[in-house]
């Protein structure tokens, strides 16, 4: 591919989905990853990824992740590749807290079937589980999890089948852009396209330098810990949230050998160099995650069995960033997904492919814009 119509700089959970929808719309297209497909550096990794329409975050996500339901579907019919598993998702936080508020507020606006429980059923139907009197619990049968690596793996597979090219290996060190296309640089080579697409996740602050986008990367940390089979996918274990002292923690049921995943969404240290990410597991990781395990899912082992550290790439509002360039039509880009994006990848895809080839996208991410307030401040 000499020269192709489209760049797509990493090949990441969005930038796959970007460069299957370029394939598919018939451009020549080249993604470029600086590790190799469906690695363990940024974050797109840690074997699951939750998929919930009680978006708390903001109602104006339900429309959108409704077509990234579409869009997982078709992916999965057209590899023949299981990607979504639906195990339902258990929410559990103080009835005026942000979670429960914001997914109440979510399924009024978006008539969502998000069914009210009280805590003392929760043991009765989900084993393993112990929730305060004073808590609100809501349950989606129609959540679940998504593989993420197997995700990345198909979007990239079919790009390949639709002439795309991907190159592993290979990091950026420069692009520009004229009226005439795009150049980009990389440690081994140099390629001309028409347009150019920025998926680049924690390292998008080093190649959108130009636009000055307040975005913080953090350091977060998964574990896997040794449990109950009442915590097993096939005994009906959902992937569950639980907001509790200030935090919230998430998790996945037992789906491998690997045990019990269990994380906290909050905090997280601030990281001023992704390519210098601490990987090692510190003794203080864990420290929220025990107690928290003691008092809500009594059934589990508090000592972890593996651990794995991944970004997140924060922005002031927590809110995505889906635009173009605003000096370069031709140069799209995502970034700024906040510890939320991974379920959206196909619909983000599907959006770059509109900006960049037609210069604007029917999907609702206006409220994604980079020209937002929270972003200009």
């Amino acid at each position: 591919m000499s020269s192709p119509d489209c760049i797509v700089l990493g090949v990441g959970g969005m930038g796959s989905a970007a460069l299957y929808h370029l394939a598919g719309r018939g451009l020549s297209v080249l993604g470029i990853e600086q590790f190799d497909l469906a690695h363990d550096q940024g974050s797109s990794h840690g074997h699951t990824r939750l998929i919930r329409k009680s978006y708390f975050e903001h109602p104006d996500y339900v429309p959108l992740v409704h077509r990234a339901y579409d869009f997982w579907k078709e992916l999965e019919d057209e590899s023949g590749d299981k990607l979504f598993h639906r195990t339902g998702l258990l929410l559990a936080g103080p009835p005026r807290g942000a979670v429960v508020a914001g997914v109440r507020r979510a399924a009024r606006e978006h008539n969502l079937d998000i069914e009210e429980m009280a805590p003392s059923e929760v043991d009765h139907r989900f084993a393993g589980f112990s929730i305060k009197n004073d808590m609100a619990v809501l349950y989606e049968a129609d959540a679940g999890y998504l593989a993420v690596e197997q995700c990345v793996r198909s979007h990239a597979r079919l790009a390949s089948v639709k002439g795309a090219q991907v190159l592993t290996g290979e990091a950026v060190q420069s692009w520009s852009a004229d009226q005439h296309g795009v150049i980009v640089t990389t440690e081994k080579q140099t390629y001309r396209a028409g347009r150019l697409v920025i998926c680049a996740g924690a390292w998008s602050g080093r190649l959108l330098a130009d636009l000055n986008i307040p975005l913080e990367i953090r350091r977060k940390v998964v574990m896997w810990f040794d449990a109950d089979d009442v915590y097993r996918r096939e005994r009906g274990c959902p992937v569950f949230g639980i907001s509790a002292g200030g935090e919230f923690f998430y998790g996945f049921p037992i789906v491998d050998e690997q045990g019990l995943k269990v994380a906290v969404h909050t905090g997280g240290d601030r990281v001023s160099d992704p390519s210098e990410l601490d990987r090692e597991f510190r003794e203080s990781d864990g420290q929220g995650i025990g107690p928290f395990l003691a008092e809500f899912l009594p059934r589990v082992r508090s000592t972890p069995l593996h651990t794995s550290v991944c970004m997140y790439t924060m922005t002031p509002d927590e809110h995505f960033i889906i635009d173009q360039h605003p000096e370069h039509a031709h140069v799209c880009y995502a970034a700024g997904f906040s510890g939320h994006g991974f379920k959206f990848a196909p619909v983000v895809g599907a959006a770059l492919a509109d900006l960049v080839i037609e210069g604007f996208s029917d999907l609702p991410i206006g409220f994604l814009s980079a020209a937002r307030p929270a972003l200009n401040r």
